[in-house]
């Protein structure tokens, strides 16, 4: 199975959901579903009750010009916002700078609070890094090697929330969601 499988049934439960045949909970628990499938199997149920028999099962409208995962048009202060949390950690704020634009700026925009989650995962996970890799020789030697990757990674992070473009940061523990 592959991830433009989920994709279609998700498509398919939000046509469904506009067109008023699923209410908000289970237009999320299905939604809950389609994403965390495995099988072909886990996506069947999901869509057996959307087509009743003899209905077609057609292709849900053509997306947008927008990237699917920020429906609304992004302002600039958006995309400043984004980027922020990405670069705030290199002067001297941490991961307080992410957390700030999380409970700021991501209240209002999901763009932001995407980025900004994104951003903290990273930074608290080469926070634990740093704590935890002195404690061996090895650690200790790899430890500038990846500050200077995480302040590359966050240049490239802002670039591209800038950009408009989403960002995942690699080897990151994802504590917040």
């Amino acid at each position: 199975m592959t991830d433009q499988d989920r994709e279609d049934v998700v498509e398919h439960v939000t046509t469904a959901y506009a067109e008023g045949r699923l209410d908000k909970a289970e237009f999320d628990e299905r939604l809950h579903r389609a994403m965390t499938a495995r099988t072909h199997g886990d996506l069947a149920p999901i869509m057996r009750d959307l087509y009743p028999a003899g209905m077609p099962r057609t292709a849900p409208a053509p997306p947008s010009a927008v990237p699917a995962w920020h429906p609304v048009p992004l302002t600039a202060g958006d995309r400043l916002g984004a980027a922020a949390a990405h670069v705030l950690p290199f002067f001297g704020l941490s991961f307080v700078g992410p957390l700030i634009m999380l409970l700021t700026g991501g209240r209002t925009s999901p763009y932001i609070r995407r980025h900004a989650v994104e951003a903290l995962n990273f930074h608290l996970t080469v926070l634990g890094a740093s704590v935890a890799l002195p404690l061996t020789v090895v650690g200790i030697v790899l430890l500038p090697l990846i500050w200077i990757a995480a302040f590359v990674l966050g240049i490239v992070a802002g670039a591209m929330a800038l950009g408009d473009s989403a960002f995942r940061y690699p080897l990151t523990v994802r504590l917040v969601k």
